[in-house]
């Protein structure tokens, strides 16, 4: 029995002095983070995470130093940004942000994600300056990734997908974008609603210049099938129809796409084109109404001709 109760005794002293051992490891790291050596405090945080997993005795410290771990490689990150190292930034970026979702730290991974999609944005600054939109859009996908509420990179990689011919991705990245409501974002939202405008009037008139009505119908309901509300290809159906001379169906979507548009030179359009398609029907009175609610926009000129010409 008293060799047993030597062997325990033993083993206490055994633990104290791995628990001490352990409280010195972590108060070098404390000095050394205090210090600003972040790559030496991580070191020692890393060893008291190791050492210490399995000790209760241990619990406390483990905990601290799973708190100041990830914060150690982000101030390294920051460190790399502050030299230009922007391969050492993204590294030490991630292992924050890695370590802090491992640890159950969510605003810490948040805020090494934002600063992954910044130096990604750097990097892939200059490329997109200089209209390398493959090089600029492999590189801005990294950071969206990261971050999705860093529009302003996030416009730049809808306009580079979009001038290498990849539309789809282009608008998925635009419509989410356009989505976002809070106030800071709203510049951001409202160029990227202009830009899937621009890019999707350039992709209709080359098609309409290849008379292919269909595929532009094909294009809106895909477009409507993910944003039923969206006035953008709710007028652009209305004008792939009226293009293809199919007056009844412009006649049954055209009063929800035009109540459907924000802008009232859009919501003319609308009308006009509704207008048009019952003056080619020969329904006069039907015609008549509808031109006089193109109101502004460049339709408003030719619905007074088209007016004047009725009311003969």
């Amino acid at each position: 029995m008293k060799k047993l109760l030597v062997s325990v005794i033993a083993l206490l002293g055994v633990v104290a002095l791995s628990a001490q051992n352990l409280t010195t490891t972590f108060n070098e790291g404390a000095a050394a983070m205090k210090a600003k050596d972040f790559a030496g405090a991580a070191a020692k945080f890393e060893k008291v995470i190791n050492d210490g997993m399995n000790s209760e005795e241990s619990a406390s410290l483990v905990t601290n130093a799973k708190k100041y771990l990830p914060t150690c490689y982000f101030m390294l990150g920051g460190a790399g940004v502050k030299s230009k190292n922007y391969d050492k930034a993204l590294e030490n970026f991630t292992k924050s942000a890695e370590l802090a979702e491992l640890y159950g730290d969510m605003p810490q991974m948040n805020k090494a994600k934002m600063w992954i999609a910044r130096v990604y944005q750097v990097q892939g600054g200059s490329a997109y300056n200089n209209k390398d939109y493959a090089t600029a859009s492999q590189i801005f996908a990294k950071g969206y990734e990261a971050d999705p509420d860093n529009t302003g990179m996030a416009l730049n990689l809808a306009m580079s997908y979009c001038e290498l011919g990849e539309y789809a991705k282009g608008m998925a990245i635009y419509e989410a974008v356009a989505a976002k409501k809070h106030p800071k974002y709203a510049a951001d939202a409202a160029k990227a609603k202009e830009m899937m405008t621009m890019y999707t009037n350039n992709k209709v008139a080359a098609m309409q210049g290849a008379n292919d009505y269909d595929g532009i119908i094909a294009l809106a309901d895909e477009q409507l099938a993910k944003n039923p509300n969206s006035p953008l290809f709710l007028s652009v159906r209305v004008q792939a129809y009226l293009g293809k001379k199919d007056y009844a169906k412009v006649i049954e979507l055209a009063p929800a796409a035009a109540e459907a548009q924000t802008d009232e030179a859009d919501k003319s359009t609308v009308y006009y084109q509704l207008a048009s398609a019952y003056n080619a029907l020969s329904k006069r009175d039907q015609a008549i109404a509808n031109f006089k609610k193109v109101t502004a926009g460049p339709a408003a000129e030719n619905a007074k001709a088209a007016l004047a010409e009725l009311n003969k």
